[in-house]
């Protein structure tokens, strides 16, 4: 072959080169969204011919083969499950590393001052890729809740308040699992042992601290309360705690107890039924717990609500000192009519 030859030959192969070159570019790196802007669902265990069919339905590709064929070239098959959201701009080259890498980024999730599982389920909605109606069902699934040591009505005390960090992507189930996890880091041997050492269990301890909290949220007064009703508890007692009945009357904004709320036949009614509640009545905090754990030891067995309407509580040691002491805070309500 002449130089001659070899040079147009080169400057061929050259050309070839350039063009598939532009042409690769073009293909990965040029805009490939039809719409402003559209989302489109990927569920789980999605297949790649779901995706086509969804990418499809919102009508988001300009050029549906050149995507097929980047995701041939990407080794591109399985997208992850996800809300995605594709706007005008975006290449497939975009597209492709978005579909494959998901959107497992970190939330932060902070919980507090709840009362039920239903206040808990709405906490979680839209935060998570999962439908807080997945993880309403899963706390009202018995057989699923069992494995972990609790049932449809206890399961509000494996949540415990706080800001925790969760990927995005998470199912329903994978969600309680975490939550598992810190519940068994809060629940550590130590706190496991000086439940023991006060009689209860953690669940347990989580129940009276619902009360104590529904008592009085000051955090001064938690341990003398909680001391109140473990005494109570020791002697076999009724509790008699205004929250309990409150909570079987399923008004907790009442502010007087009357003598027609106490004969509420509930199990949770502590003026009817000895011991504790069958479950929380509130998702109590940590430090709540904790006062349960390191409750105050006296002589109390009574408490009431001071006249001054301040919150916080007079405690008494005899029935007689009590009556006295709810003399006073009930004048305080009347004057308030």
């Amino acid at each position: 072959m002449s130089m001659r030859n070899r040079t147009i030959l080169l400057i061929v192969v050259i050309l070839i080169a350039v063009g598939g070159t532009m042409a690769y570019n073009k293909v990965l790196k040029n805009n490939n969204v039809a719409v402003e802007k559209a989302m489109v669902t990927v569920p789980k265990n999605a297949t790649f011919d779901q995706l086509l069919d969804s990418l499809r339905a919102h009508q988001v590709l300009v050029n549906e083969n050149t995507f097929k064929w980047t995701c041939k070239l990407r080794r591109f098959q399985t997208p992850r499950m996800g809300h995605y959201e594709f706007h005008e701009g975006m290449s497939n080259m975009d597209i492709t590393t978005m579909l494959r890498m998901g959107q497992h980024y970190g939330v932060k999730f902070t919980f507090n001052n709840l009362r039920t599982k239903e206040q808990l389920v709405e906490k979680v909605d839209h935060r998570f890729f999962f439908a807080p109606e997945e993880l309403a069902a899963l706390l009202n699934d018995n057989e699923f809740l069992t494995n972990y040591g609790f049932d449809t009505a206890t399961c509000i005390a494996a949540f415990i308040p706080d800001s925790y960090e969760f990927f995005y992507d998470i199912t329903a189930e994978e969600f309680f699992e975490k939550i598992m996890s810190y519940y068994h880091k809060f629940w550590n041997d130590e706190r496991q042992k000086q439940a023991a050492e006060i009689g209860l269990n953690p669940t347990e301890v989580a129940v009276l601290a619902s009360i104590v909290e529904e008592e009085n949220y000051k955090a001064s007064e938690k341990a003398l309360i909680a001391g109140v009703y473990m005494n109570r508890l020791n002697k076999g007692m009724l509790l008699q705690a205004d929250p309990t009945v409150k909570y079987a009357a399923g008004d907790p904004t009442l502010k007087r107890i009357l003598l027609e709320h106490t004969r509420i036949d509930s199990p949770y009614n502590t003026y009817l039924y000895p011991g504790l509640p069958p479950a929380p009545i509130r998702i109590p905090e940590a430090s709540t717990m904790d006062s349960v754990l390191h409750y105050t030891h006296h002589n109390y067995l009574y408490m009431c609500a001071k006249d001054d309407l301040s919150g916080y509580h007079n405690f008494a040691a005899t029935l007689a000192e009590h009556n006295r002491n709810a003399a006073a805070y009930h004048r305080a309500l009347n004057r308030l009519k």
